[in-house]
């Protein structure tokens, strides 16, 4: 029986456009997504588009349009960018559907029903980028640190949550793990905010300073705080709220939600103590990833330095660009999007030791062996290399190194080129034909363990070289979870060239 797995992104803005940080978040839950695909897992994969608060408003305003005109114009942006990096999400949520509204209402109402909303005045300043209050020891020199951009005052008569109620109980759950946040450094942040104390949030604004949003269940003059109706997408998405729940049943609570590093307290504060506060099971775990620079500088609009991964793809290819925002940056901390290291990468890596050394394998079999794999056998140090790959790279997916597990790809890549280089299969031909045909199973072997290593990462890459070598792909309906032994590859079975995998500027 299969394990279920339910994985998350965080929902983006549509005031503008996807930038890269969103395509390389979803490229990490997509990485994860096929990898449990892959062992077999039941998975659900969701993501989608944030389209209310302050923030929407202002950016429709300026633009003069609708605030759901600008969400529907801006949406199918981020649906686009998902087709054009191969996502395999099974789900987008937008916040201004129905489903979503029903679900977000139900989750307040039972907020209500525990006694942790109550009405009451505030002044505070107002980040509309951060969609947040914020404490003057939140800024930098008067001004949000995230932003650059100084808050706004604002007094108004808001609805509150009890979060300070569950301060002591969501750093337990998350101490003890119980709600894993990976890497440790953002466990350690988030168990610091709780040692403070998390304070009560404002969970409502009223709808005449700010009419777009989730409307507060039984009060038609407030409007729902844009994070309390944002987070709940997670459940809105697998119809709770709706008149069949379903979906929700069988895959909440969610294994992992994979948010940026600016976002945490929302999910591992917020989110769980709504969660407590409503007697729902908590998220397994929280995975939180770093920002991207580019060129060593911080992405901004004025710098003219900001990478559209549209244009990115379009020039790169699809699987490159995942190849790169995957494993050259690292998965929890900052990582820079450099085009001179793209060039390296691209050309040591894919070009030459994962193309090339395809190209050279499958070119020496249909020379030397009539393109057919021959009689099955194991080299110890080739197998035990792979085996302790695996193992490996099982454990870097399962604490969220995705850059590290794709290394082990790249570690059998350079082990597989020095065994040709040692073996010297177009010597063997002559010199003792049956040491040969076991150089070449155990080179055509080690490959699709690549390839099924390569898949998470860069999956039609990884299916064009198990077609080339005559297997299934490494996910089909029902998963196809007998990848990491040694032998799948059958003697007899016939192989063929393909073109060039990753082709070199000229």
């Amino acid at each position: 029986m299969s394990n279920k797995f339910y994985i998350t992104t965080a929902i983006a803005y549509v005031n503008a456009a996807p930038h890269i940080g969103f395509a390389m978040e979803t490229l990490e839950a997509d990485c994860l997504a096929r990898y449990h695909r892959m062992i077999g897992d039941e998975v659900w994969f969701l993501t989608g588009t944030d389209e209310h608060g302050s923030k929407i408003r202002n950016t429709a305003k300026e633009q003069g349009m609708t605030a759901q005109e600008l969400a529907d114009q801006n949406a199918p942006w981020f649906e686009n960018l998902g087709a054009l990096l191969n996502l395999s999400n099974d789900d987008f949520i937008r916040t201004t559907e129905p489903r979503h509204k029903l679900g977000a209402q139900k989750l307040w109402r039972k907020l209500v029903a525990a006694g942790d909303i109550y009405k009451s005045k505030y002044e505070g300043h107002y980040c509309v980028g951060c969609e947040a209050f914020v404490t003057a020891k939140d800024l930098v020199d008067g001004k949000c640190p995230e932003h650059n951009k100084e808050p706004e005052l604002i007094t108004e008569e808001n609805y509150f949550f009890r979060l300070s109620k569950y301060s002591d109980l969501i750093s337990e759950k998350i101490r003890s793990d119980e709600v894993k946040v990976l890497p440790e450094s953002r466990k350690n942040e988030i168990l610091s905010l709780c040692d403070e104390g998390l304070t009560d949030v404002s969970f409502s604004r009223p709808k005449d300073s700010l009419s777009w949003g989730v409307p507060v269940p039984d009060d038609e003059d407030q409007v729902m705080y844009v994070w309390c109706d944002a987070l709940s997408n997670y459940i809105t998405a697998l119809g709770y709220g709706s008149s069949d729940e379903s979906k929700f049943d069988k895959f909440w609570p969610a294994d992992v939600h994979v948010i940026g590093k600016g976002i945490l307290r929302f999910h591992a504060g917020i989110w769980i103590g709504m969660l407590l506060a409503a007697e729902m099971e908590l998220p397994r775990a929280i995975y939180v990833h770093g920002y991207i620079t580019s060129e060593g500088q911080k992405m901004s609009k004025s710098l003219g330095n900001t990478i559209d991964p549209f244009a990115s793809v379009e020039e790169k290819n699809c699987d490159p660009v995942r190849y790169y925002l995957l494993r050259e940056i690292p998965t929890t901390t900052d990582g820079d999007f450099s085009q001179d290291r793209f060039k390296v990468v691209y050309e040591s890596e894919l070009a030459d030791n994962f193309g090339n050394l395809f190209s050279r394998v499958l070119t020496l079999t249909e020379r030397f062996l009539e393109s057919k794999v021959p009689e099955v056998v194991g080299d110890s140090l080739l197998m035990k290399a792979v085996k302790d790959a695996w193992i490996k790279y099982d454990e870097h997916i399962a604490n969220f190194d995705l850059k590290k597990a794709c290394e082990e790809a790249v570690r059998l890549g350079e082990i597989s080129n020095q065994y040709i280089d040692e073996k010297k299969p177009w010597e063997l031909i002559k010199a003792d034909p049956a040491s040969l045909s076991q150089v070449m199973y155990n080179l055509l072997e080690i490959l699709r363990h690549i390839a099924c290593m390569l898949y998470p990462f860069i999956p039609s890459t990884a299916d064009r070289m198990l077609e080339a070598l005559g297997v299934p792909q490494v996910y089909n309906e029902g998963g196809y979870v007998e990848f990491r032994e040694w032998g799948v590859l059958k003697s007899g079975i016939k192989v063929k060239k393909i073109g060039v995998l990753f082709p070199k500027e000229k």
